[in-house]
């Protein structure tokens, strides 16, 4: 069963090699994605991305927990309640 979620990222460094990866798996993970949100901080040195998915739990994790390997980037990861 799919489920529905949203995904908030701050990348802490705007390196370009930061940026290219996180890209990549966004690339990479395109049929879940339905809408994303980025806000750069610059004087911060810092973005915010929210992330809404909608597909497998495993998948929604997969995405998650490779978006946290990603040096300087942190994710949390909340799910919608779609049983009601």
């Amino acid at each position: 069963m799919d489920k529905v979620a949203i995904l908030a990222v701050v990348v802490n460094q705007n390196t370009q090699e930061n940026v290219d990866q996180l890209n990549r798996l966004l690339h990479d993970f395109r049929s879940i994605i339905i809408g994303r949100m980025g806000l750069p901080y610059p004087e911060r040195n810092l973005s915010l991305i929210s992330l809404m998915v909608d597909g497998k739990e495993d998948d929604i994790n997969a995405l998650s927990g490779k978006l946290g390997m990603i040096p300087h980037v942190h994710v949390k990861t909340a799910y919608a309640n779609t049983n009601a």
